[in-house]
């Protein structure tokens, strides 16, 4: 028997016990799955089909139903995101809107900036550890502040002269500042508030009233006039009054 009559008996056989059939029929199987995950897939005809059916059902329903008596539900939703929104954005906002107002002082004294320090103080102290004076009408003791001009020692060989400007609030550390100042000797007594020490756009959700205005100072080149280097236990009314209480 030679390779040719082996081969043709091999085909008969496997033919008569139906292998080849069912091969047909696995390979047949997997074509038609291949093809209906095809078609049904996302870029499929059957799926745009079916889209399109989807369509022509739910959005004549949608536009034609009634959705009057959700409208004071949604409104109340919306002012909760609103109010919610804002709450997280008011300082942002705050300060966004100040930054905008032009700076117009070319000059300003540290006496002058002192007190605005000073105002910023008064609004802001943390009045928990503060004694509170029972005379009269009741009103917390004022705050004791000072300010400091320390200047850095001089090389001989720089152009620039160097300083830091300190003011301190004796009842709380957290209302403190130090400004770093600039100066070219040839300007004498006329400062700039350093660019490194102030404050960029990225940080206004952060910046308190004070940082703002040192901001807007600082950005529009003011110079700082040293009228004066040093004052101490300067008093300052708190704006706060204490709560009443009954005895």
């Amino acid at each position: 028997m030679n390779l040719e009559t082996s081969i043709k008996d091999i085909i008969t056989k496997k033919l008569e016990e139906g292998i080849v059939e069912g091969l047909i029929a696995e390979k047949l199987e997997k074509g038609i799955a291949n093809a209906l995950d095809d078609l049904m897939g996302y870029y499929g005809g059957v799926t745009k089909v079916i889209e399109e059916q989807v369509k022509s059902v739910m959005i004549p329903h949608l536009e034609s139903y009634d959705y009057s008596k959700y409208i004071a539900k949604l409104d109340a939703v919306l002012v909760d995101v609103l109010e919610s929104s804002a709450l997280e954005n008011k300082k942002l906002l705050e300060n966004f809107k100040n930054i905008l107002i032009p700076e117009e002082r070319k000059e300003i004294k540290v006496s002058e900036l002192y007190k605005i320090w000073q105002k910023y103080a008064s609004k802001n102290v943390d009045t928990y550890n503060l004694e509170i004076d029972y005379d009269d009408e009741p009103s917390y003791q004022y705050l004791k502040t000072s300010l400091e001009v320390e200047r850095v020692e001089e090389k001989p060989w720089d152009d620039w002269s160097y300083a830091v400007l300190t003011f301190e609030c004796e009842q709380d550390d957290e209302l403190n500042f130090q400004i770093k100042l600039s100066n070219h000797r040839k300007y004498d007594n006329k400062w700039s508030i350093d660019r490194r020490g102030s404050y960029d756009l990225n940080s206004l959700r952060f910046l308190n009233d004070f940082e703002v205005t040192l901001m807007k100072l600082s950005q529009a080149e003011t110079k700082v006039i040293l009228d004066t280097e040093w004052e101490n236990d300067d008093e300052v009314e708190v704006e706060a009054e204490p709560e009443a209480t009954f005895s």
